[in-house]
């Protein structure tokens, strides 16, 4: 049997599909302050709910030891604690699931030999990979048990980046054996994509601390970030160093997310037009032309977001369209690299 298959390809992006899903239910789970609900990890036992009454109660007197509780909903009763429970369980059994999914088919393949070397090396890359974006879910869950309630900024960050590049190293894979045959198109041009491939990892960066902090619910003004003010005077005043001013106050995170979303619109249209003087196949021309409606779509969304104070929905939305256009600026980023 041909190594390498459609069924190979099929599996991974089935994978991709299920990270994108896991995303969205992420989103939820933040937007929702759901994400503490469970105080415990169980790899097995964890995957079944509270069962009956007596079950659901020593859940939520589990739940109540807990800062989230004590400091913030200590006005909810059982119902109000089943309605978080949900989607932090959700988030859980999907993450196990998708573990699954990569893990059972590629034993199949493995046994009959249907993936080349190769493969078979990228995908246990892969598998590392998900079993780390595992590992930073409980070590950011972890950092909102202790003192405050609520995770830190960064480690969100960490775990919403690492599901973000394991969607995107799955999808390069898949790419590889869907277009076999590679040839650089432009060195230079390359290195152009690359550059805003980061500088685009480094905004869906800065987006999760800007939902860590909940700096989405102030300076909610556009394009000032408050009535004749590109920079508010809070993102600078205070005792804090450069570093911290950038990465911990609030309004200096939304301030360096708000100018990072204009350098991304910028670098995507200078892709575009100088993508277009090298465009060869009906796929490259396809790869340019999502980015540039994607990234219009994604800033529209990023500034009805800020000026409605993010609702869920919203939210959930913008988290989404930083989703579609990584998967174009990879999709791009291959098409003219190989």
């Amino acid at each position: 049997m041909k190594k390498d298959n459609k069924k190979v390809i099929y599996w991974l992006l089935t994978g991709c599909l299920l990270i994108f899903i896991m995303v969205i239910v992420g989103g939820i789970t933040r937007l929702t302050h759901s994400g503490l609900s469970i105080s415990n990890y169980k790899l097995i036992s964890g995957t079944i709910p509270p069962m009956n009454e007596v079950e659901w109660q020593e859940a939520f007197d589990l739940y109540k030891q807990y800062p989230e509780y004590q400091k913030l909903n200590n006005h909810f009763n059982l119902e109000d604690f089943k309605d978080i429970y949900f989607w932090e369980w959700f988030h859980r059994v999907l993450g196990r699931f998708i573990g699954l999914v990569f893990f059972i088919p590629f034993i199949y393949f493995l046994i009959k030999k249907q993936l080349t070397r190769s493969t078979i090396k990228k995908s246990i890359g892969l598998m590392c990979l998900g079993a780390f974006q595992g590992f930073l879910g409980w070590y950011m869950v972890k950092s909102g048990l202790v003192d405050r309630p609520d995770v830190s900024h960064y480690r969100l960050a960490m775990h919403l980046i690492t599901a973000f590049i394991t969607f995107a190293a799955t999808f390069w894979v898949a790419l590889d054996l869907m277009f076999p045959f590679h040839k650089i198109v432009n060195t230079r041009f390359k290195r152009l994509v690359q550059i805003g491939t980061i500088v685009l990892i480094i905004q869906i960066i800065y987006g999760a601390f800007v939902a860590g902090l909940d700096a989405g619910k102030m300076h909610n003004h556009w394009p000032m970030m408050s009535e004749g003010k590109f920079m508010h005077e809070s993102v600078y005043l205070g005792n804090h160093a450069l570093h911290l001013m950038l990465t911990e106050n609030p309004s200096g995170v939304q301030f360096v997310h708000r100018t990072l979303a204009y350098i991304v619109v910028l670098f995507i249209i200078l892709i575009y037009f100088k993508g277009k003087k090298y465009v060869e196949t009906n796929y490259q021309q396809k790869a340019l032309n999502s980015l540039i409606y994607l990234v219009i779509f994604q800033f529209i969304l990023g500034v009805f977001t800020l000026l409605l104070q993010v609702p869920v929905w919203l939210g959930i939305a913008h988290q989404v369209g930083a989703f579609l256009l990584l998967s174009a600026m990879t999709f791009t980023l291959h098409r003219f690299s190989k």
